[in-house]
């Protein structure tokens, strides 16, 4: 890698990380090692970075190289000009900050023909030039001799020699940190209403800015979207201000010296080159700036949003029913087996305006005993809270009309209703017509319904992220960073868990650590010729599926039931030498040293310490052979929404009610009390202490108890409580 000792030294100081685990990190990111792949089996060479760690390496490496091919870009335009020194070259070398480099650049930076360029032109430079000398002279005389040309009178000079200096002063690195540190001090952000919107309905939800005013500086992320978006939609005017007349005055002492014509005259070119090009030039760099912050901090939220999701509790392999309500086109109900493959749909009506509800329930009831139903999947948008009170009362009162049930199924299916944000995104998608192709939206919708409950993780990969409705403005910040982000989120998420090598789809194969799209599919293609895979070593005979990739991908793959048990860990296939040389030393089998704490207990590993084997990874073997693939996730639990709250015309001040925490701002948590309409709980009323940061208080799809303090018919905003409250743990 080029600069790789440049940047191992920036990046080490930055972050406050030693130089040899930085270097290292950057080495293996250099030779196609994943995130995750890093900071799982190559402990010994990071010193034990975590992916957060690694994560900050990478994409500060990434910002680096685009500024060095920008220093590229830089240097072939001045060495062009033929304007490049010794001393230019030396700063750009040395520049490694983005804004400082594109302050160095701006003088000779190609630009649209400017009124100083034009007086360039005109011949008035050397004009320029005397005036800022500011001697003792009379400047209207001295114009006299650059009348000629296109210049008609001295006056017409001099306005000429100041459009040059109020550009040198524009340009001037000095003045533009100086304005810039103003700024970053006692800059205001202002929000103003446009007048002829300010009584329509769309712009009621900006109400809170349409007078706003603060520092900049303690500007939140969420509050700055915010008015972004209102200024886009056309509602709102926003401007970022500083006291000018001390800007200029500011800049005036740096440089008129003296009270002669001269002096005035280059007072006058500093005060229009302020307000005319420094300070608009400053100003969009500060809106630029500030959104890039909250774009960084509204990614953060939702990726951490994200991660919960993903990392939601599974109800495993169950036969699951997967209800998606609906009222007048009815609710599509899919059976599962417990591998996620459809057996069965059909429509039922128990709901007005059919209302067949005794016809629904002989066949949800039919249904239940025909596949065995073990858990039932009720998506949570329209008519959920209601088809939730009608399987509940099949659940309760068996119909004598339908078959009995079989003997095997001695338990009633439990009942969950799962979040079904980005289902109808799936189900009218190529993936979802691939999967099903002879089944319409309303089945896939229903069967993504049902996956979710079995495996959010497996099934949520399929969907994207800014569709499954967990975000912070995710539509207003920058999309490739986005991407960027949650792509980085969900991989990690994957290999965190594992996968099960011979029952994961395509998409989520894609996102373990090596492999991708095509790799993937190779693998799929592979399952369905050769059937299930017997060994991780059998991934060596998939087409393209070289000894890198087996590299990065072999340790977060597994095979339930494999000869080798080592197949269903997340022992690295690099390391069983090692784990079969303690089962050798013990006198026992691997499978024995798995099965046996007292077997394990008596290895000493730092035994098998080598040069290329350290103690960070015998201790994560360690910990593996104690309980090999285990899942990370918790355990799922079901819920109870109050029965006497089905709309918010039910609701009253002062209510305690049971919900689950459906996403998490910067400004709060949102939560789902079972009436359509997420309530508010603001960050100042999460705890009955200070609170920071929402996430150290709740997490997603948390079982919470609420209060309710205020309804906001017009405005749809319900606002909420959680202070003096005890939570469940959910």
């Amino acid at each position: 890698m080029e600069n790789l000792k440049i940047f191992t030294k920036l990046i080490s100081s930055e972050l406050h990380l030693s130089d040899h685990a930085v270097e290292n990190t950057l080495k293996l990111l250099d030779e196609g090692c994943t995130i995750p792949f890093i900071s799982r089996y190559r402990k010994e060479r990071t010193g034990g970075l975590d992916e957060v760690q690694i994560t900050a390496i990478s994409n500060r490496c990434q910002q680096l190289q685009e500024i060095a091919k920008r220093k590229d870009t830089v240097v072939k335009t001045i060495t062009e000009l033929g304007k490049m020194t010794p001393d230019l070259q030396h700063r750009i070398d040395d520049c490694w900050e983005s804004t400082t480099l594109e302050d160095i650049y701006l003088p000779y930076k190609p630009k649209r023909r400017t009124r100083a360029q034009v007086a360039r032109e005109q011949g008035l430079e050397p004009l320029a030039t005397i005036l800022t000398l500011q001697r003792e002279l009379h400047p209207e005389q001295v114009a006299l001799r650059f009348i000629r040309g296109g210049i008609s009178s001295a006056a017409e000079a001099l306005h000429g020699a100041q459009d040059i200096i109020a550009e040198q002063v524009s340009e001037d690195e000095r003045s533009r940190n100086q304005v810039r540190a103003t700024f970053r001090r006692e800059a205001f952000i202002e929000s103003k209403v446009v007048k002829s919107k300010k009584d329509t309905d769309e712009a009621q939800k900006y109400a809170d800015y349409f007078e706003w005013e603060e520092p900049l500086k303690r500007c939140s992320s969420h509050r700055l979207l915010a008015m972004r978006r209102g200024e886009s939609e056309g509602i709102l005017r926003l401007s970022i201000t500083i006291d000018d007349d001390e800007a200029i005055q500011r800049l005036q002492r740096n440089y008129v010296r003296g009270n002669g014509p001269c002096q005035r005259l280059v007072s006058e070119a500093v005060e229009d080159g302020y307000k005319r090009l420094l300070q608009p030039s400053i100003e969009t760099e500060f809106m630029t700036l500030s959104k890039e912050r909250a774009d960084e901090e509204a990614i953060r939220v939702f990726a951490e949003n994200l991660r919960q999701l993903l990392l939601s509790a599974p109800l495993g392999q169950k036969r699951v029913m997967g209800i998606d309500p609906g009222f007048r086109t009815g609710c599509k109900v899919v059976c599962l087996d417990a591998q996620g493959n459809l057996l069965h749909h059909e429509a039922i009506f128990p709901h007005p305006p059919v209302n067949h509800r005794m016809q629904a329930t002989v066949h949800l009831q039919q249904m239940i005993s025909d596949y065995h139903i073990e858990a039932i999947a009720i998506g949570n948008g329209t008519a959920s809270r209601e088809t939730k009170d009608f399987v509940e009362d099949c659940l309760r009162n068996p119909s004598t009309t339908s078959k009995t049930r079989d003997t095997r199924d001695t338990s009633t299916p439990a009942l969950f209703v799962v979040s079904e944000d980005g289902a109808s995104v799936y189900s009218a998608s190529k993936t979802a017509r691939d999967e099903f192709p002879d089944e319409d939206v309303t089945v896939r919708g229903a069967v993504s319904i049902g996956r979710r409950l079995m495996d959010p993780l497996a099934e949520l990969v399929k969907i994207d992220p800014k569709s499954i409705g967990v975000g912070q403005y995710q539509h207003d910040v920058d999309q490739s960073m986005l991407k960027h982000s949650l792509d980085q989120t969900v991989e990690s998420c994957v290999n965190l868990v594992g996968v099960n090598l011979n029952t994961a789809s395509q998409h989520l194969l894609t996102y373990v650590s090596g492999l991708g799209p095509v790799l993937a599919q190779n693998i799929v293609d592979y399952r369905k010729e050769n059937g299930a895979f017997t060994s991780r070593a059998q991934l060596k005979k998939v087409p393209r599926l070289g000894p890198a990739a087996f590299q990065q991908c072999a340790g977060f793959l597994r095979i339930p039931g494999a000869k080798n048990p080592l197949d269903n860990s997340a022992v690295h296939p690099e390391s069983y030498h090692v784990v079969e040389q303690m089962a050798k030393d013990q006198h026992c089998t691997v499978s024995d040293l798995i099965n046996n704490k007292e077997t394990r207990d008596r290895i000493d590993i730092h035994r098998y310490v080598t040069d290329a084997v350290g103690l960070p990874t015998l201790t994560d073997i360690m910990h593996e052979l104690e309980k090999p693939g285990r899942d990370p996730r918790e355990q799922i639990e079901e819920f109870e929404f109050d029965s006497s709250v089905q709309t918010v015309d039910d609701l009253r001040e002062g209510m305690i009610l049971p919900g689950i925490v459906t996403n998490i701002t910067n400004f709060g948590a949102f939560v789902d009390i079972g009436i359509h309409q997420d309530g508010l709980v603001h960050v100042s009323q999460l705890a009955d202490r200070y609170v920071t940061d929402p996430t150290q208080v709740v997490r997603l799809h948390q079982h919470v108890q609420v209060r309710v303090i205020a309804v906001d018919l017009r405005r749809q905003r319900i606002s909420l409580s959680m202070k003096g409250i005890n939570k469940k743990k959910g």
